[in-house]
């Protein structure tokens, strides 16, 4: 029987195994130096990443603690402007609020005078009222203001007084007059007694007509204006003030008014 001889394998096929085998192990090897250097290339970055975020963070808090210092510095230089401010503001309010009641307590005064059964609160709300008129129409004193309604109730300061013509409440306004003159104030007109039947209302609306008035034609001109009408206060001013232009009871209104005005202005608080 004849032995079985081993396959020799020629030199050409050793070769080629044994540079696949190389080229192998120089793909591992370079494979290796790469993963290194990218390992080598990341913890670089990481490094610079780091470096980065602290010095922002150093800039971040070197700013912020400036901007603090300059915040606290403005503020420690704007304490005695802004206390001077509030000073003056509290000055301001507390001598408001002294007039307001010097007058409140020289129209409650007027009020008692022609009106002793009035009960207390109720010439609070109207003087209160009255004053505030003064701040709404700088043309309108709270002396004058007193001096027309103590002429137009009969000095008798009556809210709910009505006059043989229909003229009603403390400053004797007309139903048409007063209906008119709610619209503007945006006061809801349920009846003419429910609206100037009420003091406060009633003065209201009452200001703000005579105040219109007394800006067109002055005080003299706005009270004959306000007791005859517009159109006869207009003749009256153009015929260089024309006795014979205005009615008896205009020619006595108007000075009787301006008398009552100047007593309350001379008497103070009383």
């Amino acid at each position: 029987m004849k032995n079985s001889l081993p396959k020799i394998i020629d030199k050409q096929q050793l070769k080629s195994k044994m540079a696949t085998i190389n080229a192998k192990y120089l793909a591992s090897q370079n494979r290796r130096r790469f993963e290194e250097g990218i390992m080598q290339l990341k913890k670089k970055e990481i490094k610079m990443v780091l470096g980065v975020i602290c010095l922002l963070a150093f800039i971040v808090f070197q700013g912020s603690k400036f901007f603090a210092n300059d915040l606290l510095s403005s503020e420690q230089q704007g304490k005695p402007e802004r206390l001077s401010r509030l000073m003056h503001e509290q000055r301001a309010l507390t001598a408001i609020d002294a007039e307001r009641r010097t007058n409140v307590t020289k129209i409650t005064a007027i009020i008692s005078r022609y009106n002793k059964t009035m009960s207390d609160a109720d010439k609070d709300q109207i003087a209160n009222e009255i004053y505030l008129m003064t701040r709404k129409y700088p043309n309108l004193n709270a002396d004058f203001i007193c001096a027309t309604i103590t002429h137009e109730s009969a000095k008798t300061w009556d809210p709910q007084i009505t006059s043989p013509v229909g003229a009603m409440g403390l400053m004797q306004i007309m139903p048409a007059t007063g209906a008119f003159l709610a619209v503007q104030e945006g006061i809801e007109w349920g009846s003419a007694e429910k609206v100037l039947y009420n003091p406060v209302l009633n003065i209201r609306l009452g200001c703000r007509y005579l105040s219109e008035l007394v800006d067109m034609y002055q005080e003299d001109g706005g009270l004959a204006a306000y007791n005859a009408g517009p159109r006869r206060a207009e003749l009256w001013l153009a015929s260089n003030r024309s006795d014979s232009i205005l009615v008896a009871e205009t020619r006595h209104y108007i000075p009787a008014v301006r008398k009552l005005t100047d007593q309350f202005s001379r008497e103070g608080v009383m």
